[in-house]
């Protein structure tokens, strides 16, 4: 295990990477990236989910670095069972996965403990923003407070849960079959039965948990209440999805501060070659300034 660092004690503007033990059964792979200074603000970024990660790596990478230029403090961590943590896809589940959020948290504050007042934010993409509300909102509860960024995010975990059981359909519907398999594979998960999905083991509780998970307005004293939503759409009519509106509306009604902008650009957790949006980099960093 790499010796935990401290800020301060690697070159400015760099990433650095190290492994911490956040349970008896698996150590986590951070990534630190320090501005040049103290820190003004804390970053923790959440990744999206399963194959999107993937995808989104250079994007992540990219947007920390340009975060910590601007005079912040960004951790990247993988949770449990992805990228280059410990642990198998198979072994997750959403409740250990909001478990991972907060000790990510601790790890970053305990990092910056000069910075007792720096404001916090929940760097959240796709699903990621999920796990970002809900962590916002045991904070809350404990009279504590974060800001949210968040990236395309994904309002209903339902919905996330059951395209990513469509790839499975899709790759069986190329042999002929498919018919009734999501169903089949949502009466295995209901059963207490992990399924094989695109190369990865999903476990019934990470699925039920997901299916659960909803971008809802974490509580909050008013003035904390703040979040910025950046939506990458298409280039010829770049617009915040319908959903997307509602779920802001709805966060406006409960107090919340939603600064909300849709942005040009490729979705790159998705696309067939790895991309990234220039754009969402500028506004982003912008956004956090203000």
């Amino acid at each position: 295990m790499v010796a935990e660092p401290f800020f301060g004690s690697v070159d400015p503007n760099c990433a650095d990477p190290f492994d911490v033990q956040a349970s008896p059964m698996a150590a986590r792979f951070c990534i630190l990236h320090l501005p040049s200074t103290a820190p003004r603000g804390l970053v923790l970024h959440l990744h999206p989910f399963a194959e999107e990660m993937n995808k989104s790596r250079r994007m992540a990478a990219l947007q920390a670095r340009q975060l910590a230029a601007s005079g912040l403090a960004v951790l990247q961590f993988d949770l449990l069972g992805c990228g280059d943590s410990a642990g198998e896809f198979g072994d997750a589940t959403w409740d250990r996965w909001v478990a991972d959020t907060l000790w990510a948290i601790d790890l970053l504050r305990g990092r910056a403990a000069a910075l007792a007042g720096a404001p916090l934010w929940l760097w959240g993409h796709r699903v990621g923003a999920l796990l970002a509300a809900q962590a916002a909102g045991v904070l809350a509860d404990a009279g504590e407070t974060a800001s949210l960024l968040l990236w395309n995010p994904t309002t209903k975990g339902a919905s996330a849960l059951q395209q990513f059981l469509r790839l499975k359909a899709a790759a069986q519907a190329l042999d002929g079959g498919g018919r009734g398999l999501i169903e089949s594979l949502k009466r295995e998960l209901s059963a207490g039965r992990s399924v094989q999905v695109a190369g990865y083991t999903l476990h019934q509780n990470l699925a039920a948990g997901l299916e659960r998970a909803e971008l809802k307005p974490p509580p909050g004293h008013a003035a904390s209440r703040e979040a910025v939503w950046l939506e990458v759409a298409s280039p010829s009519d770049p617009r915040l999805l319908p959903a997307s509106q509602a779920t802001i509306e709805r966060w406006r009604a409960a107090g919340w501060t939603v600064h909300a902008s849709a942005i040009a650009g490729p979705a790159f957790w998705q696309t067939a070659e790895i991309e990234h949006a220039p754009a969402l980099i500028e506004s982003t960093v912008q956004a956090l300034k203000a």
